[in-house]
């Protein structure tokens, strides 16, 4: 039976019409970084919950979900009406794989995301690990509209404490920028322009691959790695990419 204690929302982030973030006072479980929680309200009657990955660091407090409403989404647009002092469920234990802990060693990381999948990279950039154990770190961020690059203050912190091995390279398909790549990640790496971007090869030997958002985008990067001799990483069968679908 799932079990849940109570939050109450401290601060409410408006990217955009679709697009928010709650903090979150919560006393939860410790968790590691790429982990998710469960999020839930109570709605006519039913308690209606979904999984939400930590956007802050493990040792951060107040927890963070970033989150994008959905069409006739019951829970997501309930929550982007919420204000702070409002309370919810939250599920004290974390779950999930999309940690460091479960990747083997490798020179270069990637981690490529669309939307709301940026989410858990943020919270494993914001710790030490990635850099200790990384040469590179390429961070890939897509969306469809330039306005939805959220967490720019934050990417821009990175960036200034890790120029050295951080490498950020966003993504903008629907509309035509100065600044991003267009199209999508799967294509990109493709055709060559992703590693061109980068100044690093996406190679088996080198990287490991971290994806995160739209099933789409995963299971087309997944068949374009395939190309290069890269597969799924699993506890039983070492790889070379690991995964969470979003939807």
């Amino acid at each position: 039976m799932q079990q849940w204690v109570n939050g109450t929302i401290i601060e409410k982030i408006r990217w955009n019409d679709q697009l928010f973030s709650l903090r979150i006072d919560a006393d939860v479980e410790d968790f590691s970084a790429g982990q998710f929680t469960k999020v839930a309200l109570d709605l006519d009657g039913e308690r209606v919950g979904r999984p939400y990955s930590y956007v802050n660091a493990p040792h951060e407090r107040p927890i963070e979900i970033y989150f994008n409403t959905v069409p006739e989404g019951p829970l997501s647009n309930r929550l982007a009406t919420a204000a702070p002092g409002d309370t919810l469920w939250v599920s004290p234990r974390p779950n999930g794989l999309l940690t460091l802990d479960e990747m083997p060693p490798a020179d270069h990381l990637w981690m490529l995301c669309t939307g709301t999948g940026l989410g858990p990279f943020l919270s494993i950039l914001k710790t030490d690990a990635p850099w200790d154990r990384f040469e590179r770190v390429v961070l890939v961020q897509a969306v469809r509209h330039a306005r939805d690059l959220a967490y720019a203050a934050s990417i821009r912190s990175l960036i200034e404490r890790r120029d050295e091995q951080l490498t950020v390279i966003p993504f903008v398909s629907r509309e035509p920028t100065d600044f991003a790549l267009s199209g999508r990640i799967p294509a990109a790496i493709a055709d060559g322009r992703l590693e061109a971007r980068a100044g690093l090869v996406l190679s088996p030997d080198h990287s490991h691959v971290m994806l995160c958002g739209n099933s789409l985008m995963i299971q087309d990067t997944l068949q374009v790695l395939g190309k290069r001799g890269m597969h799924r990483h699993r506890r039983r069968q070492p790889g070379h990419i690991s995964m969470e679908k979003y939807h």
